[in-house]
C-alpha cells in the first residue's frame, strides 16, 4: 500500500514524464502523445514500484521484463525508462532523430532495457508468454508484463495468446490493457466494439482487475494482487483518458499521432506544472 509520501513522489514523476512526452514529440515533430499520456501512470507505478530490474545491468538474467505491445507509445516508455535511470533524461530530446537510440517504435537492438522490439500490433502478449514459459523451464521467479491497447485488442493474436497463457497457467504474466476508448480513426466503440472487455478476459481464463488507470494507489494495489495470484495469469483493465493531463488532447483521436505545435507545447507545459 502506498503511503502519502510515496504517492506524492509518484505523482511528481508521472507529471514530469507527461512534460517529457509533450516535449519530445514536439521536438521530433511526430510521435504518439495521446496514448502515451493515458498509459504513463500505470508505467510509472510498474517501473518505480514493482519491476525487478537493474538499469545499469539491463541484461541481468533474473530481471522482470516489460513488453510494449502498443509499440507506437514509445514517448511514455522512454520517459519512464529515463525516470528509472536507464539513460539520461536529456537523451529524450533525441526522440526519432537520425541515428538516435530512441526510435519511433522500441528496438531492442538500439536501446538496452528494451526487451523486445515492437510496433506491429497484437504481438506483445505472445512474446510475454514465450518469455514466461522459458522462465518456468529455467526455474526463474521473474515476472513478465505487457501493455496492450484497447484498439489493439481488436487483433486476433491477442486472444490466441490469451488462451495460451491460461492453458499453460502462466501466473507470471500480467497484461495491462490501456482502455482509453479511442484509436486512430475514432472511438473503439465505433470502429469495432470490444463489448464487455473484462468479461472477455474472464471467459479466456484470466484473473481480471478493473481499475481507474490514473489512480496510482489502485494501480499499485492491482499489480500487488497480480503478483500474489497463483495458477492463472492476470489482466489489469486500466481505464484511462486519451491525452490525460493536457486539456486539448483529452478524449480526442486528433492527437493519437500528432505532435503539439509551439503554441500547444507552451499550453501543455503550463497545464502540467
Amino acid at each position: 500500500m502506498l503511503n502519502d509520501q510515496e504517492l506524492t513522489e509518484l505523482k511528481d514523476v508521472a507529471r514530469q514524464c507527461r512534460r517529457d512526452i509533450v516535449r519530445m514529440t514536439h521536438k521530433a515533430g511526430s510521435g504518439h502523445p495521446g496514448g502515451s499520456l493515458s498509459a504513463i501512470d500505470a508505467l510509472v507505478v510498474l517501473y518505480l514500484r514493482h519491476m525487478r530490474v537493474r538499469p545499469q545491468e539491463p541484461l541481468w538474467h533474473e530481471r522482470d521484463m516489460f513488453f510494449l505491445s502498443k509499440g507506437h507509445c514509445t514517448p511514455a516508455y522512454y520517459a519512464v525508462m529515463a525516470a528509472r535511470g536507464y539513460f539520461p533524461r536529456e537523451e529524450l530530446l533525441t526522440f526519432r532523430a537520425l541515428g538516435t537510440r530512441l526510435q519511433g517504435h522500441p528496438s531492442n537492438t538500439h536501446l538496452p532495457g528494451v526487451d523486445s522490439s515492437s510496433g506491429s500490433l497484437g504481438q506483445g502478449l505472445s512474446v510475454a508468454n514465450g518469455a514466461a514459459l522459458a522462465a518456468r523451464y529455467e526455474g526463474l521467479d521473474s515476472r513478465y508484463y505487457v501493455m496492450i491497447g484497447d484498439g489493439e485488442s481488436q487483433e486476433g493474436q491477442i486472444w490466441e495468446a490469451a488462451m495460451t497463457a491460461a492453458a499453460q497457467g502462466l501466473d507470471n504474466v500480467c497484461a495491462i490493457v490501456d482502455v482509453n476508448g479511442i484509436q486512430l480513426d475514432g472511438t473503439v466503440e465505433s470502429v469495432k466494439s470490444l463489448g464487455d472487455l473484462p468479461a472477455k478476459w474472464r471467459a479466456f481464463g484470466w484473473n481480471v482487475i478493473d481499475i481507474d488507470g490514473h489512480d496510482l494507489r489502485a494501480v499499485d494495489d492491482a499489480l500487488t494482487e497480480a503478483a500474489r495470484t497463483k495458477g492463472v495469469p492476470t489482466t489489469i483493465i486500466s481505464r484511462t483518458v486519451k491525452g490525460k493531463g493536457v486539456s486539448f488532447m483529452e478524449n480526442t483521436a486528433k492527437y493519437h499521432g500528432l505532435a503539439p505545435t509551439d503554441e500547444e507545447l507552451t499550453t501543455a507545459l503550463e497545464e502540467l506544472r
